[in-house]
């Protein structure tokens, strides 16, 4: 299987960071409404063990990472063969101790991305996926299983999206009118939901976010049997200057994607 050892490798880092983060989400006293830019410092140390790791296993390889800590600064940070990681995606849902929130390892190959792992250590779950190989998901401790992607049609979509407060609209919901809703802080999580069949759609209408938010649970979702691109319909790229993502993201079933595009331009 191509990209075998690098599987093996991203398994490895984001299972022995979940462990970290596990600990440290035990003792961490909780954050009733954190902000949205909310770092704690088991974001770093997460990032911390999982770049060395990796720096570890492929010395050559760039790293691409969310948080600044010391020791990386004269790593490169894009190439032909990047890691992309997310310490601790929906840091909010870590300090609320709601446990919504994962570890997320994803490999580029060429800009294109090739090898994700979404792990949840409050739930003691990982969805993972490699190009050719499939997704899978191990959940407290079983042996895992192959995920797909549902066959809903839309009318009866469920949308994994971000939490929304009450009376608030969300744009992507009004313009896709989804049968039932999903919340949690992690778009990692989104779209690990959506790789497994458990959500139909995930749309990131965010005007800006980064390629860590969503390289990892990308891989997932096109292995599990779905479609992802950008709000327009067009492919995701990556490794942008500033590693930003300006076009959003749509992650579907890839029942009528065509149509959940053309309702979010509409809306």
């Amino acid at each position: 299987m191509a990209f075998e050892a690098e599987l093996a490798a991203a398994l490895e880092a984001a299972d022995r960071a979940a462990d970290l983060v596990r600990r440290e989400y035990a003792s961490f006293v909780a954050v009733p409404d954190p902000p949205v830019t909310i770092s704690t410092h088991a974001d770093k140390a997460s990032q911390d063990l999982i770049l060395r790791f990796l720096r570890e296993r492929f010395p050559g390889d760039a790293l691409c990472a969310e948080e600044s800590i010391p020791g990386f600064d004269a790593v490169p940070k894009a190439g032909p063969r990047a890691w992309v990681v997310d310490p601790i995606d929906g840091t909010r849902g870590f300090a609320r101790k709601v446990g919504q929130f994962s570890v997320m390892v994803g490999f580029l190959a060429e800009g294109r991305p090739v090898v994700g792992v979404v792990a949840e250590p409050a739930r003691d779950r990982v969805t993972y996926a490699t190009a050719g190989g499939g997704c899978w998901a191990a959940d407290g401790g079983a042996g895992p299983v192959r995920c797909r992607v549902s066959a809903r049609p839309p009318a009866e979509f469920v949308m994994a999206r971000s939490w929304v407060k009450p009376g608030k609209e969300h744009r992507a919901t009004a313009a896709l009118r989804p049968a039932r809703v999903v919340e949690t802080y992690s778009g990692g999580v989104k779209l690990a939901l959506v790789a497994r069949g458990e959500a139909d759609v995930y749309a990131n209408v965010y005007d800006t976010f980064y390629d860590w938010d969503v390289c990892a649970g990308h891989v997932l979702v096109t292995e599990a049997g779905g479609t992802v691109t950008d709000l327009a319909g067009g492919a995701v790229a990556y490794q942008a200057a500033d590693f930003g993502q300006r076009k959003g993201l749509l992650a579907t079933n890839g029942v009528d994607h065509a149509e959940a595009v053309r309702r979010l331009a509409a809306g």
